[in-house]
């Protein structure tokens, strides 16, 4: 699941880097790269309206795939973490206080 979402992300990605790439923006755009000649092909004022509504459509659904990374990044930690450090066992009150037995000390030594 998560290799399937990183590789639609990264699809996006490409195309959200080109469809912004494409937009005409205050200085002319793709349009005045290549001469006046073409000026009127690529930036027809449809095709801008076009460019930008795919624009917003590609920025939505990267976004909503980044999260879902984060969001399933997580999940598959948290599942290694559970995986890798065993559950500790609590243990019961009547369990934890135990007596010890008192020992006699050691006779000290006398100096002479």
């Amino acid at each position: 699941m998560y290799e399937g979402v990183l590789i639609v992300h990264v699809i996006l990605a490409a195309l959200l880097i080109g469809l912004v790439l494409l937009q005409q923006g205050k200085g002319g755009g793709m349009g005045t790269a290549f001469g006046s000649g073409t000026e009127t092909l690529l930036s027809t004022p449809g095709a801008s309206n076009i460019l930008s509504r795919g624009t917003a459509i590609i920025a939505t659904l990267f976004f909503v795939t980044s999260l879902s990374l984060g969001y399933l990044a997580s999940q598959k930690s948290r599942a290694m973490n559970e995986a890798l450090v065993p559950a500790a066992e609590i243990p019961q009150p009547d369990t934890v206080l135990m007596t010890v037995p008192e020992q006699e000390s050691a006779p000290v030594p006398q100096i002479p």
